[in-house]
């Protein structure tokens, strides 16, 4: 088992910036890729990004392509998402997420959720 427990959400304006940290244990950190995703009232739960189990390989979902950085330190057992420039629409319930084979842009191949970290962006 692995235990995922997000932290760093909050409620911030439009075009201000949050890091959102996961703490990872339970099972050897590195043997896992890493995911972000979120989940917007009445909506379903949509990919964010991933990062492989050694930081070499990264993706993003378009839709926050150039403003979120997704990065890990194995040491700390810990994955981060630094969100910049944040909109309304970036709204949502963030889970933190592991799994050996994460398939970029779904949420296929994640064994371990996090709990969330409501995240509100306003106008």
């Amino acid at each position: 088992q692995v235990q995922l427990v997000e932290s760093g959400g909050g409620l911030v304006h439009t075009g201000g910036s949050l890091r959102l940290s996961c703490a990872a244990s339970g099972r050897t950190f590195s043997d896992y890729a890493m995911g972000w995703f979120r989940q917007a009232p009445g909506k379903e739960r949509e990919f964010v990004a991933s990062i492989s189990r050694l930081g070499f390989s990264i993706y993003y979902a378009d839709s926050v392509k150039g403003r979120f950085t997704i990065s890990r330190d194995n040491a700390k057992n810990t994955v981060y998402l630094q969100m910049n420039s944040l909109k309304p629409e970036d709204t949502a319930l963030y889970y933190c997420a592991a799994g050996h084979d994460i398939v970029v842009g779904s949420l296929r191949g994640v064994e371990y959720w996090g709990q969330g970290a409501l995240v509100t962006v306003s106008s």
